[in-house]
This record gives structure tokens, sequence and C-alpha cells, in this order.
């Protein structure tokens, strides 16, 4: 099980990187990795080269997974595994502060699973 701050926002780079075909990384520094949409989509009423998707941000207990599906899919995310439910902190902010086995596959299914309606929905390539 990883605890170590860099470890954890290292694999959670890692699987978000898996899809680095649909993403244009934002930001990648030790403080932020962010990552967005390549088409041009609206957010809210501002239209963007690429929509929101996810970013991390390490804290001293923990890593901060934002995760903009969780909120804009709300209903197709509900489903989510209870481990992961419990890392959830309002309506997209996970705080991941250890990385077992099983969390991180729960986490890789829903990256994937934002992923899939991203595109199904025209905001990913």
């Amino acid at each position: 099980m990883s605890t170590e701050i860099t470890a954890l926002r290292d694999k959670l780079v890692a699987a978000l990187k898996r899809h680095e075909a649909s993403f244009k990384i934002t930001a990648d520094t030790p403080e932020k990795f962010e990552v967005t949409g390549t088409i041009e989509a609206m957010q809210g009423k501002k239209k963007v080269d690429g929509i929101y998707f996810a970013s991390l941000v390490p804290k001293p207990k923990d890593v901060r997974l934002y995760f903009f599906p969780t909120y804009t899919h709300a209903a197709e995310m509900q489903d989510m595994p209870e481990n992961l439910k419990k890392c959830l902190k309002g309506k997209s902010c996970f705080h991941i502060k250890k990385l077992d086995a099983e969390l991180e596959n729960d986490i890789r299914a829903m990256i994937d699973k934002g992923v899939g309606l991203y595109q199904r929905d025209g905001l990913l390539k």
C-alpha cells in the first residue's frame, strides 16, 4: 500500500496518462497535474479549447484528484465502489490518502468510464 505523497501522485498521473491520446496535458509540475480535452466545447457559458477533465494536487496529507466527470455526468458516475465514495469530498474532489491495488483499479475504472462518457458526448477524441 502506497502512502507517500509523491508515490501516490505518480500512480494517479500514470492512471490519467493511460488516456494521453485523448487529452492535452495543461500542467505537469510537482504542485499540479492537469488534463483537458482537445476538442472545442462549451464549459458553462464559455467556449474553451478543451473541456476540463481532471487534475491532481498533492497536499501534505493526501493527493487531491479533482475529477470533473463526477460533476458533469453525476447520474452515470453514481455507481462507484464504496471505497472510492469514501474518498469523495463534495461533488468532484477525491482525497487519496493511501492507495492499495483495489482502490487503484477502481480509480482506473472510474477514469476509463469518464473518458468513455466524454467521448460519447463528443468532448474527447
